[in-house]
């Protein structure tokens, strides 16, 4: 749950607010007047926030969803060693 604070409490504690959003990956709902009007959150949040607002990112994710529904999906360990086991036979065939 965000902790929301008044924007100039925030200018003045700017630099600790910065770092309980870094480290601890904390939010802060920032009020101008009692209104809500920005949100301070960690870059790896807000990164992962843009990357699913791409419409590719979306058409990939619901294609995803479909296969998982489909039961067209494998545990991660099995694919792992597939792939393992591909990249050992190409770099067999190299020497």
């Amino acid at each position: 749950m965000p902790t929301t604070i008044p924007i100039t409490k925030a200018r003045i504690n700017l630099g600790a607010i910065v770092k309980r959003v870094s480290l601890r990956k904390e939010k802060f709902i920032l009020e101008k007047d009692g209104y809500p009007v920005a949100i301070l959150i960690d870059i790896d949040e807000y990164e992962d926030f843009i990357e699913q607002r791409n419409p590719r990112i979306q058409r990939i994710l619901k294609e995803s969803h479909r296969d998982y529904l489909a039961g067209r999906v494998q545990p991660a360990d099995k694919l792992l060693e597939e792939l393992k086991t591909k990249y050992n036979e190409k770099n067999k065939k190299r020497i």
